[in-house]
């Protein structure tokens, strides 16, 4: 069965940290492209950092030099370490795994872990 599963979701005052996990199973986890995506109420899912199967990350500027992503091949699991957290980053965040397919890229998705940054 193909499943990602976040955890690590929560609800934490400003500047404080996080560190969310997504665990997969039922794929070749070493050779999908692994995304954190975000979704705060009213506002359009935003992709927020991605690591590679080689390793190579990129980040939104929203989040750049704050939250670090990173993976462990041996477990299946893609972490998202989230510093200095803001209001702003309130949201629910979603693990996506992207790999390329014959015709079209191949995604799943997880089912999210909110996380709530308030004072």
């Amino acid at each position: 069965q193909v499943q990602l599963v976040e955890s690590g979701g929560g609800l934490v005052q400003p500047g404080e940290s996080l560190r969310l996990s997504c665990a997969a199973s039922g794929i070749i986890f070493s050779i999908y492209t692994m995304i954190w995506y975000r979704q705060a109420p009213g506002k359009q899912r935003e992709l927020v950092a991605g690591i590679t199967s080689g390793g190579t990350t990129n980040y939104s500027d929203s989040v750049k030099g704050r939250f670090t992503i990173s993976r462990d091949n041996a477990k299946n699991k893609v972490y998202l370490e989230m510093n200095s957290l803001k209001p702003e980053d309130t949201a629910v965040y979603y693990c996506n795994a992207k790999v390329p397919g014959i015709s079209e890229y191949i995604e799943v998705w997880g089912q999210g872990t909110l996380v709530t940054v308030s004072s």
